[in-house]
């Protein structure tokens, strides 16, 4: 009988023991399991909550530091913001810009007729420093104010939550094609409803010198994100060639990715120059 308890006994406990174990590993592994997922939460929050409220906080004050400076030493010299350089490909919500591409430079727009000879020529300020904000671009559609910075870098201009002026397009209120890049989601996502305009809605750009406002005259769904193209002088889609222009005038291209939380393609929006204020 004792004999029979003992060859038993090993057995009962090897089972509680691999029990055990087995619990230990199962706890582990929902510990594991439970803590990624809460980075993983905490980084969703960071990206699509966090990194906007600092990014429009940011865009807010440089908004009141441009209007404050120009209020208090308004000037009337012409923009220099259409100074010539090398565009890159499109850029927008999450992609990032290629400003070193190599094709071609934009034809820069400068319209009016030339000074005569003897005539005095206009001083013409320097063009603005790389991602130094210039200007304050207004969507009342959108509900839209955000400062308008040189280049398209991600770090020191998009992620800022500001919007960027493509190196190598037109000025604001010039002869060409004054070209602007934003984020659609994340960083402040300026352009997040780029999509909800239509034609005839206005578009209000702020220089130091005066106000341009343009109105919507083309949307582009969707095109690819080298489809430079859009962003030239004079406007037209590489990709889908019916959509541009053939003209000379005063264009302001607005580009941000779609669909939304991807940069797969870009999203255009073209508008005319209709007054200057």
């Amino acid at each position: 009988m004792w004999a029979r308890v003992r060859e038993r006994v090993p057995v009962v406990v090897q089972a509680r023991g691999r029990r055990r174990a087995g619990a230990r590993v199962l706890w582990v592994s929902a510990e594991a399991f439970v803590t990624c997922g809460v980075l993983v939460l905490l980084l969703v929050v960071h990206q699509l909550w966090w990194t906007n409220q600092q990014a429009r906080a940011e865009a807010r004050d440089q908004v009141r530091v441009l209007e404050r400076e120009w209020d208090i030493s308004p000037s009337d010299s012409s923009d220099s913001s259409d100074q010539p350089g090398q565009p890159g490909q499109l850029d927008g919500a999450g992609g990032g810009g290629d400003p070193s591409s190599s094709e071609p430079a934009v034809e820069s727009g400068s319209g009016g007729a030339a000074p005569s000879a003897g005539a005095p020529r206009p001083t013409v300020p320097p063009a603005p420093a790389p991602s130094a904000a210039f200007a304050v671009l207004r969507i009342p559609r959108l509900g839209l104010t955000v400062p308008v910075a040189e280049g398209i870098s991600k770090r020191s201009v998009l992620d800022k939550g500001y919007v960027g002026h493509y190196p190598g397009t037109g000025g604001a209120g010039r002869v060409g094609n004054f070209a602007l890049a934003g984020h659609r989601n994340t960083h402040g996502e300026p352009f997040r409803y780029l999509n909800r305009l239509a034609p005839g809605d206005r578009i209000f750009v702020r220089t130091r010198a005066r106000t341009y406002v343009y109105r919507v005259d083309l949307v582009l769904g969707s095109t690819s994100p080298r489809d430079v193209g859009v962003i030239r002088a004079v406007p037209r889609s590489l990709v889908k060639p019916s959509y541009g222009y053939d003209a000379p005038g005063a264009y302001l291209t607005l580009t941000t990715c779609t669909p939304e939380f991807t940069s797969t393609y870009r999203l255009v929006v073209w508008a005319k120059l209709v007054s200057t204020r």
